[in-house]
């Protein structure tokens, strides 16, 4: 996709989701990946992907240069916490701007948050990660993970052009090795990766998702 379309377009929902009923696994069963805990939650759902996901992360892992890790932050995320998130969201937006209709409000969270309604991470399907040395200490992607587009006036868009170039050589490495594992990138957030789901089979052309939202098992 050439051009940056959000998560509130109707051609995403659009989109049929065939559900394979793969399973979800626990990303810290065996210690490939460092697991940041700054999203841990007490049933450990932060730390769940779909098996599909997860292979291809360790597959990511591999591709990157020598003394590079990945950081996971989260995958799995509750329909419930998806909401909240989505309207806190929202509402700020309609705080700052009254004169916005829904419609624009909507689109807008979009950026940042996803509607419920067909959320990645509430599939499974979705990752926010960073990179890090072999020690667990994050580099430099010129911006903390999950600002929002007017915190970082707009720095937190992968493609953005005001951010070091330290930076945006962290941003290549870290999209190269995702990319060819076979995930693909929310073009606004560089952290939020997915495959399987319904934003990523438009991005690929595929027919139908293969992960629709789930309930934790």
């Amino acid at each position: 996709m050439s051009e940056i379309i959000l998560m509130s377009d109707p051609k995403i929902e659009a989109l049929s989701v065939e559900e394979c009923g793969e399973r979800l696994v626990d990303v810290r069963s065996d210690g490939s990946l460092l697991v940041d805990a700054r999203k841990e939650d007490p049933a450990g759902a932060f730390a769940q992907l779909r098996e599909g996901v997860f292979d291809r992360l360790l597959k990511a892992q591999t591709l990157l240069p020598p003394g590079l890790r990945l950081l996971f932050v989260e995958g799995y995320r509750p329909l419930s916490l998806q909401r909240r998130y989505f309207e806190e969201y929202a509402d700020e937006l309609r705080a700052d701007h009254p004169d916005w209709p829904e419609e624009q409000v909507r689109s807008a969270a979009s950026r940042y948050v996803s509607p419920p309604e067909i959320a990645p991470h509430s599939a499974g399907a979705a990752v926010d990660l960073t990179l890090a040395q072999a020690d667990g200490r994050e580099l430099d992607l010129g911006t903390r993970m999950n600002a929002s587009p007017e915190e970082s006036d707009g720095a937190c868009y992968t493609g953005a052009a005001h951010i070091s170039d330290d930076a945006r050589a962290n941003r290549v490495i870290l999209g190269a090795a995702l990319t060819a594992a076979g995930l693909v990138n929310y073009p606004t957030e560089w952290w939020h990766w997915s495959f399987g789901d319904r934003y990523w089979a438009l991005a690929t052309g595929a027919a139908a998702a293969h992960y629709g939202p789930r309930d934790l098992d």
